[in-house]
């Protein structure tokens, strides 16, 4: 692919469509797209679902690579990735559109925009890369929509990161179909995957989605990546939130992914085409990692509630609180340099670099662009 000019040295307006691979030609001169497990099929002109894969002279183009949403810096623990270099920053950016149809979407303003002055800002991946080393973060986020389905400008944005020793993070669905999974998945170093719930009911009439792929993305992190991985799980009131639902998930998790997989139990708020639901009881929070724990889930926590106590880790074999945390800042921290508890020894799952971060609960808004300049100079 042929990539944009990077910040500073465009005159003119980049062109923002990219021809894409996940595609076929169908016998009644439509083209179907293979990125998700909608495989929409489209005629000249049409754009999927996902507003940004469209068909033009006949074919699957990217129509938003280089199209931002607009940059911030936060902790890695907002994304939610509590294993992952605790406390250091992360830049977070996404674009517009989203391959599922939540009814209860938090970023809605984002992934559901069909507006695209509001991604109109630039940004090529050499640039991106260049203002993530220039603010100090250690990793870039693909996030506030789902970087599946903008797959081609998210790979070129991690190789960018990589050869600045950034590290690339996806906040995903995890709604995608084998092929591209292999490809994406080979350039990400970590990820948190939304289990939205554990009931194809639910995926279906909130989504409009399944089940079934969600789960294929979990396995083949586990069996066939070295990507480091978190699971959140946003609890519904009266939707997903009941205890034999939680039982079954995380019974599923335990025997498929293994005891050392984090899992993210975060409270709703009512939001888009969702507003008759309550806020999530911080009982049925505290619950659902109750039950996580009972079966044998060694690092469940819940979030977007303050909780000291139940957002920290603990070492499995002694109970030493490992990592505390309160809201995103790091309190208490007994590991070694190796990520292993101080007491007894035992290893902490994750990635860790020595120290830890001290970029705490801040979150700034950047120019990535100016950032961008400025290390150019």
């Amino acid at each position: 692919m042929e990539q944009a000019t990077d910040f500073g040295t465009d005159p003119v307006a980049p062109d923002f469509v990219a021809p894409t691979r996940y595609w076929r030609k169908l016998g009644d001169g439509r083209v179907q797209c293979d990125m998700c497990p909608r495989f929409c099929k489209l005629g000249e002109g049409q754009r999927g679902l996902c507003f940004v894969r469209a068909c033009q002279n006949g074919a699957i183009v990217l129509t938003t690579y280089g199209r931002s949403s607009g940059f911030c810096i936060d902790p890695v623990e907002k994304k939610p990735l509590n294993h992952f270099l605790p406390g250091t920053a992360i830049l977070s950016f996404g674009t517009a559109g989203c391959n599922l149809a939540c009814k209860f979407c938090q970023n809605w303003g984002i992934s559901k925009s069909r507006e695209m002055e509001r991604v109109a800002q630039f940004a090529s991946p050499a640039g991106i890369a260049r203002a993530a080393e220039a603010s100090g973060c250690r990793s870039v986020a693909f996030t506030y929509n789902d970087p599946v389905i903008f797959h081609e400008y998210a790979i070129d944005i991690a190789a960018a990161c990589h050869e600045r020793g950034i590290r690339a993070v996806a906040v995903t669905a995890g709604y995608v179909t084998p092929e591209p999974r292999v490809e994406f998945y080979r350039h990400m170093d970590a990820a948190n995957v939304d289990l939205k719930a554990f009931s194809e009911k639910f995926y279906w009439n909130v989504t409009k989605g399944h089940l079934q792929p969600v789960l294929d993305t979990l396995v083949y992190l586990k069996r066939e990546t070295s990507v480091w991985f978190e699971v959140t799980n946003l609890i519904i009131p009266g939707e997903n939130d009941s205890e034999n639902e939680i039982e079954a998930m995380t019974q599923w998790m335990v025997e498929q992914l293994g005891p050392d997989v984090p899992v993210h139990f975060t409270a709703f708020h009512p939001d888009y085409k969702m507003t008759d639901k309550p806020n999530t009881p911080h009982a049925s929070l505290a619950r659902a990692r109750q039950i996580a724990v009972k079966n044998g889930m060694r690092y469940a926590y819940i979030g977007n509630v303050h909780d000291l106590g139940r957002g920290s880790t603990y070492c499995h074999v002694c109970g030493t609180r490992a990592i505390g945390r309160d809201w995103y800042a790091l309190s208490e921290w007994r590991l070694d340099g190796a990520g292993c508890c101080t007491v007894c020894g035992t290893p902490c799952a994750g990635v860790f670099d020595g120290a830890p971060g001290k970029w705490g609960r801040r979150r700034e808004r950047v120019d990535v662009a100016a950032m961008a300049r400025r290390a150019q100079t």
